[in-house]
């Protein structure tokens, strides 16, 4: 066994003679659990909070999305349709047609965005499961809108004697005069067939209609489209498929994954994630001066020891390498038990859902390995750092004096 390493795993074992030297270094022990457990469990929060927050915006957005790079709308051939339809690894697509509208509805009013959508639109998104009452039915009678949007307007599902009104402007060009506002606007009646429910921003920004319908609500053509929702059959043949649908359209169209298309979300919150590692990380640094300290009470406490060992033929080297080794290995155990308490934590929270946010959602978590891998390694680099800061106080001086 290496000499530095068996004398460091005695030394970590024993106790000291001074109480005093006992309770720095099981201080130090505590502080290093607690904060590696700190750290793991606020990683796995994050963790899981990243993943609650995409999953409103998954629902919504495909796998692929292709929009115009320029523009509002851009038009499909039959040609292209036909090539979509013949690609390898497209599971299905669909079309689309946005504006942003005048909804209104009796005395109450509110500004949104019209989303004429074909009948495969639920089959590329899971937007029917955010259903919170009636169905999702899309036809030239009936749609969906948010929750927020039905607050606002005081409209319910089902109501046919005073639908919901849709107002856009027609496309043209000139001066509007005031006797001719009523007729600028086309205007579509829409009966709420269901009401969906995901986060505020987006309930209250979207009225899902027939694509036709809203067609010929925008006086627009049926090659002229404002997206193409696309699912795939497996998630690695993005980057292809990607290049395959650019190329149909000679690159004249924007290609966008599921991460491109929230790029913005993504940017907040892995800039939160690394913040908040940041942040404890510093605060782990602080709690491993403790180490130092304790350390350095052991060189103090066991300088007999040292002086003997040193006269048995002990280099110098080869004692700064117990005492280093021993802060190693007491970082590391620390670490290792606090990720274990911030586990077991993680997991209970995972099962038994005891810390809620409100009264039917718990806080989310999210158990990873690579955030063990992490928290371990933050601890090991800083422990080897701190070790041997304390380790260098071994000097000659020192043991002959």
């Amino acid at each position: 066994m290496n000499f530095p390493f068996y004398i460091a795993k005695r030394y970590l074992h024993s106790k000291s003679s001074q109480n005093a030297v006992n309770i720095i270094n099981f201080i130090t022990f505590l502080v290093i659990v607690i904060g590696s457990a700190a750290l793991f469990i606020v990683l796995s929060g994050f963790a899981g909070l990243k993943t609650f927050s995409l999953s409103f915006t998954n629902v919504f957005d495909p796998d692929i999305k292709v929009t115009p790079q320029t523009g509002k709308f851009f038009t499909i051939s039959p040609s292209q349709e036909e090539q979509l339809k013949n690609m390898e690894g497209l599971a299905s697509y669909s079309k689309e047609l946005e504006e942003k509208v005048l909804l209104y509805h009796r005395e109450k009013s509110h500004i949104a965005f019209v989303k004429g959508v074909d009948r495969q639109y639920n089959k590329v998104t899971g937007v029917d499961s955010t259903i919170i009452y009636g169905t999702w039915t899309i036809n030239e009678v009936q749609g969906v809108a948010g929750i927020e949007i039905s607050n606002l307007l005081g409209i319910g599902t089902d109501q046919y004697r005073n639908p919901l009104m849709i107002a856009a402007l027609k496309p043209g060009k000139g001066f509007i005069s005031p006797q001719s506002k009523k007729a600028i606007y086309n205007e579509l009646p829409i009966v709420l067939s269901g009401v969906y429910g995901v986060e505020e921003s987006l309930d209250k920004k979207y009225v899902f209609a027939d694509l036709d319908s809203v067609r010929r609500l925008l006086e627009k053509d049926s090659t002229q489209l404002s997206g193409i929702n696309i699912k795939v059959h497996h998630e690695k043949d993005i980057p292809s498929i990607k290049n395959e649908i650019a190329a149909v359209f000679n690159n004249t169209v924007s290609v966008k994954n599921r991460k491109e298309q929230n790029s913005t979300l993504y940017k907040m919150l892995n800039t939160e994630n690394v913040a908040t590692y940041l942040i404890f990380t510093l605060v782990l640094v602080i709690a491993l001066f403790n180490v130092v300290g304790a350390i350095t009470m052991m060189i103090l406490d066991k300088k007999q020891n040292s002086k003997t060992l040193y006269s048995l033929g002990t280099t110098l080297k080869e004692l700064r390498r117990i005492y280093f080794v021993q802060g190693v290995l007491v970082t590391t155990l620390g670490g290792g038990i606090g990720v274990l308490l911030g586990s077991l934590l993680i997991g209970s929270q995972v099962f038994f859902e005891w810390f809620k946010i409100t009264a039917s959602l718990a806080y989310p978590v999210e158990f990873q390995f690579m955030n063990v891998l992490i928290v371990l390694a933050t601890i090991m680099v800083l422990g080897i750092v701190a070790a041997k800061i304390a380790s260098s106080r071994i000097n000659k001086k020192l043991i002959t004096s």
